[in-house]
């Protein structure tokens, strides 16, 4: 009968546990939202135009929703950067819960929910008791130091910090601290980016009037409606500024550029990549006249990439040679007007290059090869893939001056031969990354140079060579033991050629095109 009766109060205990349970987990969810709530009750309505940003000011919660605390804290005001700047928000309703009663109401958008107390036989047990204030304190993120806070919030984007500032008082001080805000990253096609930027220069200017000090670092890229207004907001109040990405930002133009490199005198990276209007970087006319003559008129930059601006030109390189000296990355794909002459200003003022892409520009030829072999071992990545006036001639260049070289990509590029290969393996020893690919000239005679000479090899690609076969592959991969990459897409190579290998270079990843090997 004793254990009869513990097996009764057992299974009295866990059948109202479990009808008590979805009760416990609603009145917490609700608890959870009471911050929230109290807070943004009363404000302007969130509009799905990422333009709308207005000051809101909480009013006092119901007393039936909030607590103490709750209603101290929605007597405070709050002025924070809408989140709609970057989402339109949602206005879920609440399900009601088990033994509760729940009215709604749609106050600017938002909704507004009454909840009564549940009966108080449902949680009389103690062990129901013990169960609910155990999932409390749980749920309560409060109970996190500040430092911990600071840190989760700092993997959050910029809109999602800014809808955590109006959570609560403590949230609004800990998503405003200065740390977090050294970097701002927007994305997408329909933001209104100038509002948003204004809205968020505006509140991090609050301590510092008219001058953000802590931001570094601004990332727009693919923002297609960010003009020129925009970046004139980030030049006039980010003085220190590092870096700027505006890439696919087709709208902005030469003179939102000049602003934002002469109002930023520390900016050392800049990315203007598919801004097709961009023809050049210059310091504006007033910034030229201000600065002395000792200083000169050089700009900071070190890293540019201005791929796929279409209309530079020899002259808009030159320009930017000129004032930016300290230049050591430049990538310059798909610039497709630029000329051998560019390439002999750039390096007159650039000589400390050391990665540049010229890939896809189809006037750059030998004699572009000759210039850029000025800058001796200072270059370690080079990209001219697809320059199809490039042969054997301008890669001696490159092979006899540039010693240290780690990357070449001279895909597509069909002047090249195993004599050219030659050249490259004996003089580039500390070759790591080379792409060859459609070079249908060269053959397993160029590989077995390749792979005598270049024992630090980590990545080949033969894509599309017409005369390599598994010899050559078999030569590269007993000298190459560091392999971990192989192109050889659409080549003629053996199941036998790949699988040895795969024996010798077991980290290697092999891309084939050979249905029979797995």
């Amino acid at each position: 009968m004793e254990e009869a009766r513990y097996s009764l109060i057992d299974l009295w205990e866990r059948k109202h546990l479990v009808q008590v349970q979805p009760l416990c987990l609603h009145v917490l969810q609700l608890h959870s939202l009471d911050n929230t709530t109290s807070l943004s009750k009363g404000s302007s309505s969130i509009s799905s135009d990422v333009s709308s940003s207005t000051d809101h000011t909480p009013t006092k919660a119901q007393k039936n929703a909030a607590t103490s605390e709750d209603s101290d804290l929605s007597m405070r005001t709050l002025s924070t950067p809408s989140p709609a700047l970057i989402f339109p928000p949602t206005s879920p309703g609440f399900q009601n819960g088990r033994g509760s009663s729940t009215s709604s109401s749609s106050v600017t958008g938002e909704t507004v929910a009454m909840v009564h107390s549940p009966p108080p036989t449902r949680l009389t047990h103690p062990l129901i008791r013990l169960a609910a204030k155990q999932q409390k304190e749980q749920a309560h993120v409060d109970r996190l130091p500040d430092q911990s806070m600071i840190h989760i919030f700092s993997f959050l984007p910029t809109n999602q910090l800014c809808r955590c500032a109006r959570v609560c008082r403590r949230w609004y001080n800990l998503a405003w601290d200065p740390r977090l805000w050294r970097t701002i990253r927007l994305t997408g096609e329909t933001i209104n980016v100038d509002r948003a930027l204004k809205v968020l220069t505006r509140r991090l200017c609050q301590d510092t009037p008219n001058v953000c000090l802590m931001l570094e670092t601004v990332i727009v890229s693919g923002c297609r409606r960010l003009t020129d207004r925009g970046l004139y907001t980030i030049a006039q109040c980010c003085p220190e500024l590092r870096r700027l990405e505006v890439s696919g930002c087709y709208n902005i133009s030469n003179e939102a550029v000049f602003d934002v490199v002469s109002l930023c005198p520390n900016l050392e990276h800049l990315d203007v990549s598919g801004c097709s209007k961009v023809t050049c970087i210059s310091l504006t006319r007033e910034a030229s006249i201000k600065l002395s003559p000792l200083h000169g008129k050089q700009i900071s930059i070190r890293y540019l990439d201005m791929t796929d601006c279409f209309v530079l030109e020899d002259e808009g390189l030159h320009t930017i040679a000129a004032h930016c000296t300290q230049l050591t990355h430049l990538y310059l794909r798909r610039c497709v007007r630029i000329t051998d002459e560019g390439l002999r200003y750039l390096m007159i003022y650039c000589t400390s290059i050391k990665e540049l892409s010229v890939s896809d520009c189809r006037f750059v030829s030998d004699f572009g090869m000759r210039e850029i072999a000025k800058l001796e071992s200072r270059l370690r990545y080079l990209s001219i893939a697809h320059c199809g006036r490039i042969t054997d001639v301008g890669i001696r260049y490159i092979a006899k001056y540039c010693s240290k070289l780690r990357y070449l990509n001279a895909r597509g590029c069909e002047g090249i031969t195993d004599h050219g290969v030659e050249y490259l393996a004996k003089n580039c020893t500390k070759l790591k990354s080379l792409d060859i690919g459609k070079c249908p000239l060269v053959s397993d005679t160029g590989l077995e140079f390749l792979a005598l000479n270049c024992f630090n090899l980590k990545r080949l690609s033969l894509k599309s060579c017409e005369s390599i076969t598994g010899q050559g592959l078999q030569i590269v991969a007993a000298n190459c033991f560091d392999l971990q990459m192989l192109n050889v897409q659409d080549c003629d190579v053996s199941v036998d050629a790949l699988r040895f290998v795969k024996r010798h270079c077991k980290r290697c990843i092999i891309e084939h095109t050979n249905p029979a090997f797995f």
